[in-house]
């Protein structure tokens, strides 16, 4: 069994993907199942957050790129800033992980939270779609993450 050890730099050599939800992505220590079907096993250093693209490195040289799964999320697309402060406001509130971009929100699909922003006058689409959500200032992730979208 592979066993993946650190994060590393894109670069020739990958020999398969490795899809995970958000859930999975934050665990550092777990037995996963590549793409190509191999089982292999996550020894990553604690507080290890992997992100869509991420590439990791086997104690044999191999390298795997992590890909973000698709999992069903809530989407707003946001017309203003102050709606998107608006929402990111009531759900903060909740604790609730947020992927934020510049027009848009996701967040784990909660048919409650869908309710109570539909009734602040907001469209909520329930969609499959990979989740990237912020991290938080105190993360061993460093922060969030930016991506053109």
């Amino acid at each position: 069994m592979l066993r993946f050890t650190q994060k590393t730099a894109p670069r020739p050599g990958v020999i398969t993907t490795l899809t995970l939800p958000w859930s999975l992505r934050v665990k550092s220590r777990q037995r996963v199942r590549l793409d190509n079907g191999e089982e292999a096993g996550l020894f990553l250093e604690r507080g290890i957050i992997l992100r869509d693209g991420d590439c990791l490195l086997a104690e044999n040289n191999s390298i795997v790129q992590v890909k973000a799964a698709d999992e069903t999320v809530s989407t707003i697309h946001c017309k203003t800033p102050l709606q998107l402060a608006q929402i990111c406001y009531h759900l903060g509130n909740r604790h609730v992980d947020l992927e934020i971009r510049e027009h848009r929100i996701r967040y784990p699909h909660d048919h409650v939270l869908d309710y109570m922003l539909k009734g602040m006058g907001f469209t909520v689409k329930v969609e499959q779609a990979p989740f990237e959500p912020e991290t938080g200032a105190y993360s061993a992730g460093h922060g969030h993450h930016h991506e053109a979208k």
